[in-house]
Order: structure tokens, then C-alpha cells, then sequence
């Protein structure tokens, strides 16, 4: 992974799903922490926030303070909302400027792309793009 100190939180768990050598040991991570993903406010719930190309309704919203974003997210399918809340856990407390320079290839990393239907799959990339399109657009404020 890129800069180990600025994604200590993404990297860890990454690390847990990569040493889970059971598939079902990670699924039923990222259900836990689905089960774990506090309730948005409902304001988020709008169709600027929704994410595009997922079979599930998934909705994530970012704020800042003190340059660093925070980030709220609902999903209606528990597994779905355990990747939501996988990519908010690890990219909460980033600067825009971190979001967006993420690369990618830490989410094959993972290893649950055989865990995953190729939707699901797509789905968790496209929360992950949605992510960083909104802190790219923190950054065009600043």
C-alpha cells in the first residue's frame, strides 16, 4: 500500500482480510462491520450522494473539518453496507488530497473479489470512486 503512516486505518484492515485465508472469514468480517455502520442522517439520502452502478441502494456523503473529511454512509443490503463501511472506516480522517491519490489495487488486495459476485465486486469500486470524486471536489473549493 502506498504511504504506510497517512492509511494506517486502511491498511489494517486490509491486513485482516489478506491473513483471513478462509473466504468465509472475510465475508462475514465485512458483514460484521456492516452490522457495525452507524445510521446516517437521513439528509444524505439524496440522489447527489447515491452511488451509480450498484445493484443495492448505497448512498455516501463526506464532510470536513479541520482538513480532514469524515464520512456518513447507508446501504440497504448487509453486504453492501459492509463494504461501505470497510472504505468509510478506512478513509475516515484522510485529507481530500489523500482520497483521491489512493491507488485502487488495494481493494484486490483484499482478496474478496473471490468472496464477491462480480456486482458486488464492481459495487465496492464504484463506492471507492464515488469517495474520492467527492473529496476531489473539497479539493476545487480549497
Amino acid at each position: 500500500m502506498d504511504n504506510q503512516k497517512t492509511y494506517i486505518k486502511l491498511n489494517k484492515l486490509v491486513d485482516k482480510l489478506k491473513n483471513a485465508e478462509d473466504p468465509k472469514r472475510k465475508y462475514e468480517y465485512i458483514l460484521w462491520l456492516g452490522k457495525k455502520l452507524e445510521e446516517p442522517d437521513s439528509n444524505i439520502l439524496i440522489p447527489e450522494n447515491k452511488v451509480k452502478g450498484c445493484v443495492s441502494e448505497v448512498f455516501v456523503k463526506a464532510s470536513i473539518h479541520g482538513g480532514k473529511l469524515y464520512w456518513q454512509g447507508y446501504s440497504d443490503a448487509l453486504i453492501t453496507k459492509g463494504l461501505l463501511a470497510f472504505l468509510i472506516n478506512g478513509l475516515n480522517e484522510l485529507t481530500p488530497k489523500e482520497v483521491v491519490k489512493i491507488n485502487k489495487k488495494f481493494l484486490e488486495e483484499t482478496g474478496l473479489k473471490a468472496s464477491l459476485t462480480p456486482s458486488r465486486s464492481n459495487g465496492f469500486l464504484n463506492i471507492l470512486l464515488k469517495m474520492q470524486s467527492q473529496a476531489n471536489e473539497f479539493l476545487s473549493v480549497q
